[in-house]
């Protein structure tokens, strides 16, 4: 198992490079950056690639940004050590997943129930404050909290069927570590492994499954293809992920290349709704890797009752944390007596 992980990182880390060559320019830029992902090659295809090549295309001999893949430069882990620092300059990633040493931390990523849909969280962030609050507790440590999008669902992807609650006891899955800390309470066994290695540890039995996304990555990564069921109830709505900079760094920019930053990220954003939008319907209707189950609604019920449990201990940590789920609460009860489209049932 040792020998063809390395065999695959070698081989992304291959394809990256070559993914990743620059544009051919008629000086070197003025400007580099290099920022990191949490996505493996594939995914990153989808989720920021469309839109560093758009950004440097129109920058040319001002700026270049080299993207990196996930753990290329340093371990997903360290990335927020290694932006604060400036061994790199950017990040795309949830806060939880990089271990940010914030009060917001536990909200990036999958806090169970915050969203029900994508465009939840882009509205929560514009309109209801949370940008706010990140810019203010990423400026204490030196870090530029620049945008906040949403990406897909979070299923659990399983060889075996989950067809009652019962079914998730003593099952080692791979997610992230804040749903991971919620769902042990239902018996799930969460583990962290490198990004790259999920798809090994599932086939060697490393691994039981995948909460980690939707059925769009499931299917984009290759996890479709070790994984037997789909688990059509989900964690969250959508995984709330940012892109973050190195301060100086950051306020070394020009104000129009702050812009265009900022457009780029728009793209990025834009992309992913419909991306994944029209690729959880698709895959779940048309798609034939994986057999969709279902957990009765009375039992998933408890699920989401508990989460609920989970805001008010996360906000009884702190103010900021207080803060937060007080916004969330506000948020999802408008949702709910605005009625549908908003929220059915």
């Amino acid at each position: 198992m040792t020998t063809r992980r390395k065999f695959l990182a070698s081989a992304a880390a291959m394809a990256g490079a070559a993914a990743l060559a620059p544009p051919i320019l008629h000086a070197e830029p003025k400007i580099r950056w290099r920022l990191q992902t949490y996505a493996g090659p594939a995914l990153a295809e989808h989720v920021i690639k469309p839109a560093i090549d758009s950004f440097n295309r129109i920058a040319g001999e001002e700026m270049q940004i080299e993207l990196y893949f996930a753990d290329q430069l340093v371990p997903t882990s360290e990335l927020f050590r290694a932006l604060q620092n400036g061994t790199i300059d950017a990040v795309q990633s949830d806060d939880d997943s990089m271990a940010s040493p914030t009060e917001v931390t536990v909200f990036g990523g999958y806090f169970p129930f915050a969203s029900r849909y994508s465009l939840d969280v882009p509205v929560l962030f514009n309109q209801y404050g949370l940008a706010e609050i990140w810019d203010e507790e990423y400026s204490k440590v030196g870090v530029k909290h620049l945008s906040a999008g949403a990406w897909d669902p979070c299923h659990f992807a399983t060889k075996e069927p989950i067809n009652r609650l019962a079914d998730l006891k003593g099952k080692r899955v791979f997610t992230f570590p804040t749903a991971g800390r919620f769902m042990a309470q239902f018996g799930v066994v969460p583990v962290s492994l490198p990004w790259e290695d999920i798809e090994v540890a599932v086939q060697t039995g490393e691994l039981d499954g995948i909460a980690w996304s939707g059925i769009t990555e499931d299917y984009t990564v290759g996890w479709a293809d070790v994984t037997n069921y789909f688990l059509t109830n989900n964690i969250s709505g959508a995984w709330a992920g940012s892109f973050f900079a190195n301060m100086d760094r950051y306020n070394e920019l020009p104000a129009h290349l702050k812009e265009l930053l900022k457009l780029t990220m728009d793209s990025s954003h834009y992309y992913r709704q419909w991306w994944y939008w029209g690729g959880e319907a698709e895959l779940r209707v048309r798609g034939s890797k994986m057999q969709l189950t279902t957990i009765p609604d009375k039992e998933w019920d408890e699920v989401e009752r508990a989460a609920l449990k989970f805001w008010d201990e996360i906000a009884a940590e702190s103010a900021t944390k207080a803060k937060v789920v007080k916004i969330l609460k506000h948020y999802n009860e408008t949702m709910v007596k605005a009625g549908r489209p908003y929220r059915y049932g």
